[in-house]
């Protein structure tokens, strides 16, 4: 293969690389669109064909901005900015006429090498971004030579040396830069999209759906031991309203100060919680939150309905401390605004409902024994737990209780508390998550989105809102231990479904990936500017402020820097003025196309020169003249009192090889 060849697919590869992310992001139009121009590049290359011309070029590139507009409707923004320079970036592949054009390329892949950022910041994406740092440096370097090249092996080295030795000035500005709240690469109008986890409502199908997903929505860690899985209830969403089809949230009060009381011989659980990205504005808690949890730059408040609201939407990992108890009693006086509204039930829907409740209320009229006999309902009955329950219509409580008796955990709490507000008793549906997997490798407990779910809670007299679980009636099993209804997803996933059941590795190995996972979320992605004050105290830097940290992360820099160089200055040979000047010749020969071997004499040299018919005579004769000052003064006797007017001639001969 040829050289230029060579250097080309370095520079596809790494292009390759760089675009990989974005295609991934991309749509499906704007993702063929990228991949036919780069084949039809690799195709140019391996061809020998001649790059298009330009007036085919225009067109192209204004098909492409027409594609991005049709797809985002704007120019602006992350999704389209990012989609113009993939384009521009492959179009000017199509353009490399001259050396510069490669150098343009590759900065033009450098800058979208950072923005792969903007969408994934794991450890993935971090591996993927240094191959293709790698990749691009290998092949910026490989554009430096002239005449022989070095194996591609040795050029990866070099490159490798080269991020090596960046690595300390990294860590440095990772530790020392001015943090600000919130992550750089946010955008305005880009950080809500694309987020999973639960709504504000809730119909048939909501949480069943995310059971599918196998995503963290959070971690959390205990300062004592775990509570037992039927402990954990993560409190989220409190839907109070029901208009025949989806539950929907009332309207939020504050939260009287006197409202919980903790059970006899209770402890509070004291835990850390570490949440994904949602784009929304609660949080999660143990049910339920003794006190609002502090988090810097940001305002919790505390609604009637003991959920926790973010002044801001959760666009960024957020980390925050909570104590919750887990035996309790809520509000047993009761609130005449939260009774009214857990009674309220839209008219015209379920009828068979209401006769049901009535039959119950010929039974007994005590609500404790109500809501025992609506539990024995379902446990006596054939119910069933399933994420593919059958479709329902416009009496869907009615079809639920009476025809199809299939569901999964909302239409088991839907069901029960429209029933318990037919008896006459107050009751809402609460969404969050049940349980957790407390991974051995870090002692974090996994909640994935496969753990959410959905309870009741009733009011009652002097024991005020009481949770009660009607899928444990149905599936205990969902509730006392942590029972997946089907296995992972993602090829780690797919590899456990087929290992046989006595492997044990590929478990091990999720846990601690999952681990490697919460490591980085921790210690990398989550350096908030309280991290680096408490960093900082450590160092015996209380207090600092900007100027301060700025100069700090100077001199910090400054002294890796020099550490780093001086090994390098020291390793350097030394050259000769005279040495110097040969190199300088070598170099400016190469230019006219004349390399200099490495096993070539300077006598050699020159007869190669002197037969060469491209250079005019006058820049010939000069470097004639250069290679036989130079064979003089390096290995002939000069005086040194001679030595300096020389050298002074020397420069002179090697300016004139022009």
């Amino acid at each position: 293969m040829s050289r230029d060849k060579a250097d080309l697919l370095t520079l596809l590869v790494a292009c390759v690389l760089v675009l990989l992310p974005h295609l991934q992001q991309a749509s499906a139009g704007i993702a063929f669109a990228v991949l036919g121009l780069l084949g039809w590049r690799g195709w140019i290359a391996f061809s020998g064909r001649r790059l298009p011309p330009r007036w085919l070029l225009l067109p192209i590139a204004a098909a492409a901005m027409a594609s991005i507009w049709i797809t985002h409707h704007t120019f602006f923004g992350r999704d389209a900015g990012v989609g113009m320079l993939t384009f521009l970036l492959v179009l000017k592949l199509l353009e490399m006429h001259a050396k510069r054009d490669m150098f343009v390329v590759l900065y033009l892949s450098f800058f979208l090498m950072l923005t792969s950022f903007f969408y994934s910041q794991t450890i993935g994406t971090a591996l993927l971004m240094t191959a293709s740092l790698l990749a691009l440096l290998t092949a910026h370097i490989s554009f430096q030579y002239v005449g022989v090249v070095p194996p591609l092996k040795k050029r990866l080295q070099l490159a490798a040396v080269m991020v090596a030795l960046a690595v300390p000035l990294m860590l440095v500005l990772f530790l020392l830069f001015p943090r600000i709240q919130g992550p750089l690469w946010g955008l305005p109008g880009d950080a809500n999209s694309g987020r999973s986890g639960l709504s504000e409502s809730m119909s048939p199908g909501t949480v069943s759906s995310l059971a599918l997903s196998d995503d963290i929505a959070f971690r959390a860690r205990f300062d004592d031991a775990v509570p037992a899985q039927s402990k954990l209830y993560w409190r989220a969403v409190v839907l109070g309203r029901y208009d025949g089809r989806t539950w929907s949230q009332g309207e939020p009060r504050r939260l009287p100060p006197d409202s919980v009381e903790a059970t006899a011989g209770s402890k509070p659980t004291r835990y850390e919680v570490t949440l994904e990205p949602t784009g929304r504005r609660w949080l999660y808690a143990l049910d339920v939150p003794v006190a609002i949890p502090l988090i810097a730059g940001q305002r919790v408040a505390w609604t009637n309905t003991f959920e926790l609201i973010s002044s801001q939407p959760v666009t960024d990992r957020l980390r925050y401390q909570v104590t919750s108890w887990t035996d309790f009693k809520m509000q047993p006086i009761g609130n005449a605004d939260d009774i009214t509204e857990a009674l309220q039930r839209p008219r015209g829907f379920n009828p068979a409902t209401t006769n049901f409740a009535q039959q119950l209320l010929q039974q007994s009229t005590d609500a404790p024994t109500l809501v025992n006999l609506v539990l024995q309902h379902f446990r006596r009955e054939s119910f069933s737990y399933t994420l593919e329950p059958p479709l329902l219509g416009r009496n869907s409580i009615d079809e639920f209780l009476f025809s199809t008796r299939a569901g999964f955990c909302e239409h088991y709490a839907g069901a029960f508390v429209m029933l318990m507000r037919e008896l006459g008793i107050p009751a809402r549906v609460v969404t969050g998550y049940q349980g957790g997997e407390v991974n051995p490798v870090d002692g974090y407990l996994e909640v994935r989105q496969s753990d959410a779910h959905a309870w009741a809670e009733v009011w009652l007299e002097q024991r005020g809102w009481v949770r009660i679980d009607p899928t444990a009636a149905v599936a205990p099993e969902r509730v006392e231990r942590k029972v997946g209804l089907r296995p992972p997803r993602g090829i780690l996933g797919g590899l456990m479904a087929l290992a046989p059941a006595s492997s044990s590795w590929l478990p091990k190995l999720r846990l601690n990936l999952d681990a490697l996972s919460n490591s980085w979320n921790q210690w990398v992605l989550g350096y908030s500017p309280k991290r680096q004050r408490n960093f900082l105290a450590s160092l015996g830097f209380d207090q600092v402020d900007w100027p301060t940290l700025t100069l700090l992360m100077f001199a910090a820099g400054s002294a890796v820097m020099a550490l780093t160089m001086l090994p390098l200055l020291l390793r350097r040979p030394i050259q000769t003025p005279i040495e110097r000047l040969y190199r300088q010749f070598c170099g400016r020969m190469a230019r006219f196309g004349i390399t200099h071997a490495a096993d070539e004499g300077p006598e050699t040299f020159s007869h190669r020169i002197a037969s060469d018919s491209a250079l005019s005579p006058s820049t010939k004769n000069a470097a004639v003249g250069f290679l036989k000052q130079y064979q003089q003064l390096q290995y002939g006797r000069v005086d040194r009192a001679a030595k300096t007017p020389a050298l002074t001639q020397l420069k002179a001969m090697l300016a004139a090889c022009k």
